[in-house]
């Protein structure tokens, strides 16, 4: 007799890089960043960093998933990926208990302000962010998504509600993977859905510009501030 997927539980490390500014004052805010397939922790921490206000604390988390890329160069270096099509429901679980427990570390050593938590990712990490935040309405101040999707089950999901977060979402108008018809329909269904909801389309392809930074910095130095 055959049995298939039996499995064991086991204990893995998860890791991020943290930042915290000189000088910053107890229950500061935090930028949580997630790069997108085929990245890194160190990627999207120099992204995060360049649109991080004054004072806030920046993780930036890293995926489980690790494989080799081929670089232009014709080197292979080290990715990592959050998903896979191996029981994605699992995947997306470990991305939110990461997401979590990272704020939960932050705030028990008085790091973190955890009424001024915010998400911020690209690419793939964009549909990740949107499920981990409509799983979890009350806990993020703000969400930004770049270049990314929207969850394909928004309009099934029995656990999803709309976010109290203030939500960015950001796009470039030549993306290789994604049609600008298909994002400016992520852009409409997401504005029926979230009551606090901006969008802006860009000159760009798949990528973050400094456009996007400066209008992103902007955005959360409101936010920010308004606590």
């Amino acid at each position: 007799m055959l049995k298939t997927d039996q499995h064991v539980t086991a204990e893995i490390k998860l890791y991020y890089d943290l930042f915290v500014p000189e000088n910053v004052p107890k229950n500061a805010p935090l930028l949580i960043t997630i790069h997108g397939y085929a990245a890194h922790k160190r990627y999207m921490m120099r992204e995060a960093k360049l649109i991080a206000p004054e004072g806030v604390i920046v993780a930036s988390l890293q995926a489980p998933n690790k494989f080799w890329r081929e670089s232009k160069s014709g080197e292979y270096k080290l990715a990592f990926g959050w998903l896979s099509d191996f029981k994605a429901a699992e995947s997306v679980a470990l991305h939110h208990k990461f997401i979590l427990d990272v704020i939960e570390e932050l705030s028990q050593k008085k790091l973190i302000d955890r009424s001024r938590v915010f998400l911020h990712g690209f690419s793939q990490a964009c549909a990740l962010n949107f499920r981990f935040a409509f799983t979890n309405p009350g806990v993020l101040r703000g969400l930004v998504g770049i270049c990314g999707g929207i969850p394909s089950d928004l309009d099934t999901s029995e656990i999803y509600a709309p976010t109290n977060a203030d939500v960015f979402y950001i796009y470039g108008d030549t993306d290789m993977f994604y049609p600008i018809e298909k994002f400016q329909k992520f852009e409409k269904r997401l504005g029926e859905y979230l009551p606090s909801f901006e969008a802006k389309r860009y000159k760009a392809n798949h990528e973050i510009t400094n456009e996007m930074r400066t209008d992103v910095k902007s955005w959360l130095a409101g936010r920010v501030k308004e606590g």
